[in-house]
């Protein structure tokens, strides 16, 4: 070995805290990467660590240490990400579910765990963060240049997820979180547990752990179907719901790691098994007045008010969305010789299951008033005399929709690196193989029809009126539909989805990749520079044929860190990348909705998106726990898939309805695309910048502007769907030994959802929360335990989120949640 030689049983010891990605690589001083990985219990120790490991690191990244995750009001990992420069939050019924990294679609960005990628389990590809628990949470790493050891399906960034070690703590641990709360709209219960232990000596250590949370809300939803016809408004359709919600999150699992002694060696095991669960239950009316006027024999009036006859259709549901994620990984780190490896041997599997019974009422009529003046409470009235209860039906049925997805993933990974010297200079090599073969068997979403079997869903409803912060002017009341939904079980003897074929999907993936890289140290920083290379090989059936076909990928990148000083580093990077397509994109299968008279389908023809782009940044490290940054970057990016939508015969998929037009929503590569952007970042210590005086005292901002734009087939222009303009995120708090406030703001613009209408887009309109943390430890431990009690309130200002088609004139769905207050304590032994 050369004189610099790393310490490789540091290196161990440092991977037990890291992903298998080499994070040890990044620097000489094995002492600092302690210390950066050490999880210590203020806020200004956890900034200072993630700062560290930001400041050490050999790209371009952004770190979220394990106590920010515990002091922020955080739901769960997505929000705790979403305050990361760059990157915004996209909820599902106001809890944060997906990522937009520097405001880019879903799936541009790859998720890991200790470095072994997860499968979306909806479609393969698109991560979601509302399931995986906060427990497990050693640090986050957000990052954003991407180097060849990391996986090339990152166009807009890499997340890796790394987990608790139980040699991270000596002996025995034992760390537990209770918490119970409300959701004030709805008056909905909250609770919280999770536990962690873990035991480690000389050479062998073992953790546990298991997390249960569950929240039960109201979400007060109105939709629209609203036109603008000569600078007026026509109020075709009026959609008033209000749901309730009971969301399940659960997660288990554990690690087993042996380190032999007077070896540089390690052997471990490590499993996490996660779910998440969606009970949802349904209350909807639509309004529609156009039908109305047409079945009057008359035209729609334009205007923000009016009166007429409204059809009236009926849903009610008690359904369940659920998915799930269980993986596994079986290590080992190596020293042979002068080579240290890193073998992973991972199994994965992912599931994802909707299945929505829904009594349906159609063909109602009645007499109703609209106004939508105030469109954030649209109004519905009906006439004098009239009540919504008493409406009759002229046809009521039961559809049933459901879709399932199952992903299997078998991975093996390899990598090794070496130090060796070379025009006096210490460098590094390293280079991987890794394997991923996968399987993806289900079906998209299917609906049946079917009668009630004798069961009259208006016996069921009952007098309890809807929990709302809109204004009930339809005086709706909810109905019994657990009741409904058990006894539509009964008389049918089981419900149940019977997929027909031309909605399977059957895809089988390989991905082979293989990767070097020379890491260079100068004495006024490094050079990273290697190639990667991904084959990947794939087989898309349907009822139609199979579609097979075989592609290679060479994604070279550089990553450059000069130390213009101890406290100032410049960064930049040259990059590529690429995206394949979902699952759901690619199956050779179409799913028809026929209340809807929709169906959408896949391309198995589609190509891989591809991508080279540049990253710079400005960092200056001030104080002892402080950051001013500036960044840029940009990426352009080739075959941009959309989804399309144009019109068929029906009959072409079922044949009774032969010669109707059906909406057809598909997916296609359009034409390149770029997105772009500045990020300025903002951690500050009072006692950094004014006196030691103000010690405890802290602020926290970050800004991104952003640009995004694709263009398609057609010739229309869109930005990339989840690009907002503007990204800003901000915190102030105060701690001291015993006690930590910290108020949290997020803000992002206008973003689009969807290009399904190649004409104009649907959009979500800018959105803000702001979050309220607590927390008090007792002076002295309790039975050598450290106590803290907390509280936390999330949507302090009770936020109204707006989605629309076109322009803001034109919404077509607004929703509310209320606010969430959660009070707990926590132990640490």
């Amino acid at each position: 070995m050369t004189p610099f030689a790393r310490n490789r049983l540091a290196a161990c010891v440092v991977l037990a805290c890291s992903s298998s990605y080499s994070y040890a690589a990044q620097t000489n001083d094995y002492n600092e990467i302690e210390e950066v990985v050490a999880v210590a219990s203020p806020i200004k120790d956890s900034q200072k660590a993630a700062i560290m490991a930001k400041q050490s690191a050999s790209n371009f990244v952004d770190i979220v240490a394990a106590d920010t995750i515990g002091r922020f009001p955080d739901q769960n990992l997505a929000d705790s990400l979403g305050r990361v420069p760059g990157l915004a939050i996209e909820r599902d019924q106001g809890q944060a579910r997906y990522i937009n990294f520097r405001g880019a679609p879903f799936r541009y960005t790859t998720i890991a765990i200790d470095g072994m990628t997860i499968p979306g389990a909806e479609n393969g590809r698109i991560p979601r963060f509302d399931s995986f628990p906060s427990v497990i949470t050693s640090r986050l790493s957000a990052n954003k240049a991407i180097m060849p050891d990391m996986p090339g399906e990152s166009i807009a960034g890499f997340i890796n997820i790394e987990t608790f070690n139980p040699f991270d703590v000596e002996g025995f641990s034992l760390a537990t979180d209770v918490g119970l709360g409300n959701q004030a709209l709805g008056d909905g219960d909250i609770s919280k547990f999770s536990v962690r232990t873990s035991w480690s000596g000389e050479n062998v250590g073992i953790s546990l752990f298991a997390s249960q949370n569950s929240r039960e809300q109201i979400t007060d939803n109105r939709e629209f179907d609203l036109e603008q016809v000569d600078s007026e408004l026509l109020v075709n359709e009026l959609d008033m719901r209000s749901y309730k919600v009971k969301r399940e999150d659960e997660a288990y699992g554990g690690r087993f790691e042996y380190r032999p002694s007077d070896s540089m060696n390690r052997f471990f095991f490590s499993t996490l098994y996660s779910k998440f669960q969606d009970h949802e239950e349904r209350n909807q009316y639509v309004f529609d007045f156009a039908g109305g006027a047409e079945a009057a024999g008359s035209n729609l009036a334009a205007g923000e008010t009016g009166t007429g006859l409204a059809m009236v259709s009926r849903s009610l549901e008690y359904g369940l969305y659920e998915n799930s994620t269980w993986t596994n990984t079986l290590g080992a780190d190596l020293q042979l010789g002068d080579w240290f490896l890193e073998a992973r041997t991972n199994f994965t599997k992912t599931e994802n299951d909707v299945f929505l019974p829904l009594p349906y009422s159609l063909y109602g009529a009645a007499v109703a008033s609209y106004d939508v003046s105030d469109i954030n409470d649209p109004l519905v009235t009906l006439a004098p005399g009239t009540s919504l209860n008493d409406i009759d039906y002229g046809y009521e049925m039961l559809l049933v929709y459901g879709s399932a997805l199952s992903i299997d993933s078998l991975q093996f990974k390899l990598d090794a690196e070496t130090d060796f010297a070379f025009a006096g200079l210490n460098n590094t090599f390293k280079m991987g193989l890794g394997h991923d073969q996968r399987e993806a068997q289900g079906y998209g979403t299917n609906g049946g029809m079917g009668s009630l079997y004798g069961i009259n869903p208006s016996d069921y409803v009952t007098d309890q009126a809807w929990h709302t912060d809109f204004t009930n002017s339809i005086n709706g009341t909810y109905f019994d539909n657990k009741q409904l939904r058990a006894d539509l079980e009964s008389a049918s003897g089981g419900l149940a989805v019977t997929p027909d074929n031309a909605s399977k999907i059957n895809i089988d993936e390989n991905i082979t990749t293989a990767y070097a890289m020379v890491t260079n140290q100068f004495k006024w920083g490094s050079l990273v520079s290697g190639v990667r290379i991904e084959s990947t090989d794939y087989t898309s059936s349907g009822p139609e044929g199979e579609h097979s076909d075989t592609f290679t990928e060479v994604l070279p990148s550089v990553n450059l860190n000069i130390d213009l000083s101890d406290q100032v580093k410049f960064r930049a990077a040259l990059s590529t990348g690429m995206s394949r397509p979902t699952y759901n994109e690619w199956r050779a299968s179409a799913s028809i909705d026929t209340t809807e008279q929709t169906i959408s389908g896949g391309n198995p023809f589609l190509e891989a998106e591809s991508s080279c782009g540049a990253d710079m940044s400005l960092e200056w490290y001030a104080g002892d726990a402080s950051l001013v940054a500036v960044g840029a970057f940009y990426r352009h990016i080739d075959d941009v898939i959309y989804a399309d939508t144009t019109y068929v015969d029906a009959g072409n998929y079922v044949s009774e309805f032969a010669g109707e037009q059906w909406k057809y929503t598909g997916f296609i590569n359009g034409d390149e695309g770029h997105f772009q952007g500045i990020e300025l970042n903002f951690i500050g210590q009072a006692s950094d910048f004014i006196s030691e005086s103000w010690d405890g005292f802290g602020f926290s901002a970050n800004l991104t502007l952003l640009d995004s734009e694709f263009t398609t087939l057609s010739g229309s222009s869109f930005s990339l769907p989840g690009t907002s303009d503007m990204i800003f995120n901000s915190s102030v708090y105060y701690e001291n030994d015993l006690f930590s406030a910290r108020l949290n703001y997020q803000y992002r613009d206008d973003w689009l959802s969807t290009t399904e209408n190649d004409s104009m887009g649907e959009y979500w309109a800018a959105q803000t929360r702001l979050d309220l943390s607590l927390s008090y430890t007792l002076a002295e431990p309790v039975y050598g335990s450290d106590v803290s009690f907390y509280a936390n309130i999330n949507n302090l200002t009770d936020e109204i989120d707006v989605r629309y088609i076109g322009t803001e004139a034109t919404p077509n769905q607004i929703e509310r949640y209320g606010r969430r207050y959660m009070a707990g304590v926590r132990i640490n032994f």
